[in-house]
């Protein structure tokens, strides 16, 4: 089964989780990176983030290439902002065409994932989402942790 691993992370949190699914199954990694990358931190990151999912924004994203028909099984991955998936996806997801496709997700949050979860599937119709996880500020945890549940959820999906 080929796998391919798409994820968007500002605080390194879905990049960890993505690491630790690759150490369990090799995948192919694309990480999503906005053009603007400037770093915000407190209040203002939270208004900044906020503001673009309210206003459902669609950040530009640095150059990537991914060709979704070149996989069996596509994991998406997000931070949760203001109860949603990160922007960055809602740009990835407007400019690739996903159809068809085995989809599992997952969201890092650090107090809940609230509706991301529904909200991302929303943004997949005509895929067959096999899989939801949500992670609480999984790059605290100890990786043995983190990747003995990735291990049972990898397994659990690619079986």
């Amino acid at each position: 089964m080929k796998i391919a691993v798409v994820y968007y992370s500002y605080d390194e949190n879905c990049a960890f989780v993505a690491e630790q699914i690759n150490a369990c199954q090799n995948a192919d990694i694309t990480r999503l990176k906005m053009r603007d990358g400037k770093r915000r931190s407190g209040s203002a990151k939270f208004f900044w983030g906020g503001s673009m999912v309210m206003f459902k924004k669609k950040p530009p994203l640095e150059s990537y290439n991914f060709d979704p028909s070149a996989y069996d099984l596509i994991i998406l991955g997000s931070p949760v902002w203001a109860g949603s998936p990160a922007p960055p996806l809602r740009t990835f997801l407007s400019n690739t065409k996903i159809e068809g496709k085995k989809i599992a997700l997952f969201v890092c949050h650090a107090g809940g994932p609230d509706n991301a979860l529904k909200k991302f599937e929303a943004m997949l119709p005509g895929n067959e989402i096999v899989s939801q996880i949500d992670f609480q500020s999984p790059a605290k945890e100890t990786p043995e942790d983190v990747k003995q549940r990735i291990s049972g959820w990898i397994k659990s999906i690619t079986e």
